[in-house]
């Protein structure tokens, strides 16, 4: 069972890396279901070895089949792409925990009934306050299960594509969103949204109510206070509150795993239930009813256990972790009522198979991996150590001596055990992640999450109390974590390492973890060497690597010569909390192992270019940046409190690396002082050259700019083989007299997804058709990466790594 377990996952894993399903899944499925019965009697009494090749073999085309017949159901209901962008009312009802941000609400849209489109059965979608109609009072209000009937306009479901980056196409997959959009402000007179009904009873909209009234008694009761998200996602699971700054202590110490319903905590609330449980059950002779003879206390405590972590799972909103450990606790629980006791290695097997069969495209997240490697490394560990038992007589001192011993020794296993998946999923390991887990595990497990449970659950004003202390608790413990995090020593960063390297690695972390008397295990770490000091790759001297980043409407490239890295723009804002720089470019570098930049250029203020320019600064340091910012712009403030260089860009200014020089075209010194000007006509623009081929990235100038350029210079001087086109391609700029002088062989069009602009405009891209320019978007190919020598190597990332769920 276990080889056909391991198996089925190693086939669904291979499906999700896939660029087409395959024809006829279901038929398929059910011919290898009768292949395998009709081969496993014909081996029955085979060779065990042809016995389990047969299992893992059918495994593998049993999770093919099975991944591809469920991808095939959810990629079943699509919308029209006649009817993106067009505006459809939708009756249904609110099927999500709301999320609440400056500018609205999010939330998922179980629809019912749709007038003028076929429309998924959910959606997700966004309620701007800022284009509130008559109903503004009802923006924010939104309750789980609550009928609405909404006008919206809808898109297939799109996200950006960056290498190293998060996929939002198949996140909303997973949930079942097969579009995405946003609620109508003016909608038809006839039809104006309007709630329905206060609540429509369903065991999803009971689920999703209880966790709202939950949050928002939480909320309630922290009014103000800083670590109010975190109660939150220890009792409902909703981590969104969580600001990104305590994410970024979280993680460089190590703790982040604990910031949810984790593993660890439905356990524990098992354990508690099943105990008391338990207990109550037992001392029933006390009144008379003698239930222990008529079902055993065991059985009940079983039963009770597996209930409590159920309910405490649905809260959780079923993550893979929280799942993984409720499978596991159901096969105990089944176990224990049927007699059989088995082995940790079955029921994590059990728990791994019943993941992957209800959720296929778990084997694609960090979380599904860390959690079953984590109980893997610790049954791997246990091999072949046996502890002495603990005599009856032994004091409490000891018996404590023991449990901390233990502890200890199983967060030494699972810290050590998990550095080769820890480095191949987030290019960095925490090295106070030890001392930071000692320390938060027993406070946030034994301590805060039963407080702020019993503080959801019991009556004021004692919720209120508990609730407070639990949050003074977190406050403390973050102070810690916030000390341990600031810590220079405190992350050991390099680059995602080869698949070579990755193995190498974990069979020295296997021979580090072996049985006491395996020969020199010590020698186990130098299977980390290749691992941890692995440097980031970079061009040769003389050459020029260029990366255009798909950061939705906006613009963002990293330019690397042999030695230095340069960063033209930062993407944009993508709300209070994210923006291009935190959610594509600062986990690119991290992952390439790029710990600091030479230099950053901000071509100019407007937002969907600077964006990102306060999170790039806090997360990476800068050597020198350089902008046309005004004076007052928080990225200069920061420049001067820091002490680093700070310069405008004025066109003449010219440098040198590596054989690849940088020259400065725009804009004039005098313009800065001139307030007449739009940011736009102050953009920074750059040419690079490499040998003899060359890049322009352009900004954002207009047709005003352009002709400047042209009149000021030399004939040839703005020839460049690459074109970053001005102004994501917009009809004020790319002037046919300064396409010609610059006579590109590629433009590229950094542009979102059906922005609002309708970037780039037709004529100015069909201008550029004419002229035989090859043009790349990178909302249709994605991330460019340009690789500049003899001649220019270009790839488009949704090319190189297809998904069949791209553009569906």
């Amino acid at each position: 069972m276990r080889t056909f377990i391991l198996g089925f996952s190693a086939g669904a894993f291979w499906l999700q890396t896939q660029a087409e399903l395959p024809a006829h899944a279901g038929a398929a499925l059910l011919l290898a279901c009768l292949l395998f019965l009709g081969l496993g009697y014909v081996a029955r009494g085979g060779h065990a070895v042809l016995r389990l090749s047969l299992r893992c073999f059918f495994g593998v085309i049993f999770g093919y089949f099975w991944a591809a017949f469920l991808a095939h159901a959810a990629l079943s209901s699509q919308l029209a792409l006649q009817d993106e962008g067009e505006d459809i009312t939708v009756v249904g009802t609110i099927a999500s925990l709301p999320y609440h941000f400056e500018q609205g609400v999010r939330f998922n849209f179980a629809v019912e009934k749709a007038v003028g489109a076929k429309v998924p059965p959910l959606i997700a979608l966004s309620w701007y306050a800022g284009f509130r109609d008559a109903v503004a009072n009802e923006v924010g209000n939104v309750q789980p299960g609550e009928r609405w009937r909404l006008t919206v306009r809808l898109q297939r479901p799109h996200g950006n594509a960056n290498p190293m980056g998060f996929d939002y196409e198949v996140w909303l997959l997973e949930q079942g969103v097969r579009a995405t959009g946003y609620v109508r402000p003016q909608p038809r007179a006839e039809m104006p949204n309007r709630r329905l009904a206060a609540f429509v009873p369903g065991f999803g909209n009971v689920v999703e109510a209880s966790r709202a009234a939950l949050r928002a008694r939480i909320v309630r009761s922290l009014e103000g206070r800083q670590y109010a998200g975190v109660i939150v996602a220890l009792v409902v699971g909703d981590q969104r509150a969580i600001p990104q700054s305590d994410w970024q202590v979280f993680n460089r110490t190590g703790v982040s795993h604990l910031i949810s319903i984790s593993g660890l905590h439905i356990t524990m609330i098992a354990g508690l239930f099943a105990l008391g449980a338990g207990a109550l059950w037992r001392r029933s002779f006390f009144i008379g009813w003698q239930l222990p003879l008529r079902l055993p206390a065991q059985k009940v405590a079983a039963l009770a256990g597996a209930l409590a972590a159920f309910l405490y799972v649905l809260l959780a909103g079923f993550g893979v972790p929280a799942q993984r450990t409720l499978y596991m606790l159901m096969v105990v629980a089944l176990a224990l009522w049927l007699g059989r006791i088995t082995s940790i290695g079955h029921v994590l097997c059990l728990a791994l198979g019943a993941v992957v069969l209800l959720d296929p495209w778990a084997v694609l997240w960090p979380g599904f991996w860390l959690s079953f490697g984590a109980v893997a490394t610790m049954l791997y560990a246990g091999v072949g150590r046996t502890a002495a038992p603990m005599p009856a007589q032994a004091s409490r001192w000891r018996r404590l001596r023991a449990a901390v011993a233990l502890g200890a020794q199983t967060q030494y296993v699972v810290t050590v055990g998990l550095v080769p998946l820890t480095m191949l999923l987030f290019s960095q390991v925490s090295l106070v992640s030890p001392v930071a887990n000692a320390l938060a595990i027993p406070v946030i497990s034994l301590i805060v999450t039963p407080l702020s449970l019993a503080g959801s659950l019991l009556p004021a004003p004692l919720s209120d109390w508990l609730l407070l202390l639990a949050h003074a608790i977190v406050q403390m413990l973050a102070h810690v974590l916030d000390w341990l995090g600031a810590r220079r020593f405190a992350v050991w960063t390099a680059p995602a390492p080869p698949m070579w390297s990755f193995c190498w690695a974990l069979f020295g972390t296997l021979w580090l973890l072996a049985p006491r008397g395996w020969p020199h295990r010590w020698a186990g770490m130098l299977g980390w060497l290749p691992l941890l000091t692995a440097l980031p790759s970079s061009p040769p001297p003389g050459r020029l690597w260029v990366t255009a980043f798909d950061v939705g409407q906006g613009m963002a490239l990293l330019v690397e010569t042999h030695g230095h890295r340069l960063l033209y723009d930062t993407g944009p804002a993508y709300g209070p909390e994210s923006d291009g720089a935190s959610r594509v470019i600062v986990p690119y570098l991290r992952a390439r192992g790029i710990a600091s930049l030479d230099g950053a250029i901000i071509s100019h203020s407007d937002l969907d270019h600077a964006g990102g320019a306060m999170s790039l600064l806090e997360n990476i340091p800068v050597g020198w940046l350089a902008s046309s910012l005004s004076g007052g712009h928080p990225a200069i403030e920061a420049r001067r409190q820091s002490g680093r260089p700070y310069l405008r860009c004025v066109a003449g200014q010219s440098w040198t690396w590596e054989g690849v020089h940088f020259a400065m075209l725009h804009p004039l010194s005098a313009s800065h002082d001139d307030i007449a000007l739009k940011p736009n006509a102050r953009s920074c623009s750059v040419k690079i050259t490499a040998g003899k081929h060359a890049i322009l990235l352009a900004g954002d100038i207009e047709a005003a700019q352009e002709a400047q350029l042209l009149a000021r210079s030399a004939e040839g001087e703005l020839a460049a083989d690459v074109l970053l086109a001005p102004h994501h391609g917009s009809g004020t700029s790319s002037t046919q007299a300064f396409l010609d002088a610059v006579h590109p062989t590629l433009a590229i069009f950094q542009v979102g997804h059906r922005n609002r602009y309708k970037h780039p405009k037709a004529q100015v891209y069909a201008r550029y058709g004419a002229m035989g320019i090859t043009r790349l978007r990178t909302d249709v190919e994605g991330a460019l990466v340009l690789e500049f020598g003899e001649r220019i190597a270009v790839t488009q990332y949704r090319a190189s790594r297809p998904r069949y769920w791209h553009g569906r």
